[in-house]
C-alpha cells in the first residue's frame, strides 16, 4: 500500500509539473530549437494594432528578438545593436521584430536610451511588439517567474512589472533571439538565461547570409 501511494503523489507531482507553461527560473527555459515549426501568434504594436504571425502563411523570412522590456539598460543595448543591422536585413528580404512584456502603452515610453526612443518613434515602432500576456513567450518556451524577493527588489528600484505589462503574472522572457524562414521553421536560435549576454550582431548577419544561400 505504502508503495502504491509514492508511485501516487509521483505521478500526480510530474502532471502538476508539465502542466506549467513557464518555469521557474529562467536557467529552466527550454526554448524550440531550429528545425521546429513557430507557433501561430499576434502581438500588439505600440498603436493596439494587431500583428499575425502564421507559420503556413508567412511572406518574408524575420528575425524575432524577445527582451525583457524598455526598462531593462542591457535590452536597450541590445536593441540598439540590431538595429545596425536592420537596414540590410530589410533589404535582404527579412522582417525584423523586438518583442517584450511591456503593453502596448509602454513599448515606446519606458524605453531609457532616448536616442533610441526617438529614432523608433519616428519610424513609428512598428518593430516593437507587445506580448504582455506573455502567451508568446511560453509557446516558445523561454517565459520565467521571477521571484517574490527579485520582483520586491525590483519595485524598490521604481520598475513595477505589474505596471508595466498589465498583468499580475510576474513572467519574463529569458532573452532570445530566433530567425524564422519563410516556411514558419526556426533557422537558428540564440536563447541565454544571463540577460548579461547577448548575440553579437555580427553573428546574426553570417546566420541571415547563410540562409539565403540555402534558400536560392
Amino acid at each position: 500500500m505504502k508503495a502504491l501511494f509514492t508511485i501516487l503523489m509521483a505521478m500526480l507531482f510530474s502532471l502538476n509539473v508539465t502542466a506549467k507553461d513557464y518555469f521557474d527560473q529562467a536557467e529552466q527555459v527550454t526554448p524550440l530549437l531550429p528545425g521546429m515549426s513557430i507557433p501561430a501568434f499576434t502581438a500588439l504594436t505600440p498603436d493596439g494594432k494587431s500583428v499575425e504571425f502564421d507559420p503556413a502563411n508567412l511572406s518574408k523570412p524575420f528575425i524575432l528578438t524577445f527582451y525583457r522590456g524598455g526598462w531593462c539598460p542591457y535590452c536597450n543595448s541590445h536593441l540598439g545593436e540590431m538595429r545596425t543591422l536592420e537596414k540590410e536585413l530589410l533589404e535582404m528580404g527579412f522582417d525584423m521584430f523586438f518583442i517584450s512584456p511591456d503593453q502596448p502603452s509602454f513599448l515606446l515610453d519606458s524605453l531609457k536610451d532616448q536616442n533610441l526612443k526617438a529614432e523608433l518613434k519616428a519610424e513609428g515602432g512598428h518593430q516593437l511588439l507587445s506580448d504582455a500576456s506573455m502567451e508568446i513567450s511560453k509557446a516558445f518556451k523561454i517565459a520565467f517567474k521571477v521571484d517574490d524577493p527579485t520582483f520586491e527588489k525590483y519595485k524598490k528600484w521604481g520598475l513595477d512589472l505589474e505596471k508595466a505589462s498589465g498583468h499580475d503574472h510576474h513572467l519574463l522572457p529569458a532573452p532570445a533571439v530566433f530567425v524564422v524562414g519563410k516556411d514558419g521553421i526556426i533557422q537558428f536560435q540564440y536563447v541565454n538565461p544571463d540577460y548579461k549576454i547577448r548575440l553579437a550582431p555580427s553573428i546574426l548577419q553570417s546566420v541571415t547570409n547563410d540562409y539565403l544561400k540555402r534558400t536560392k
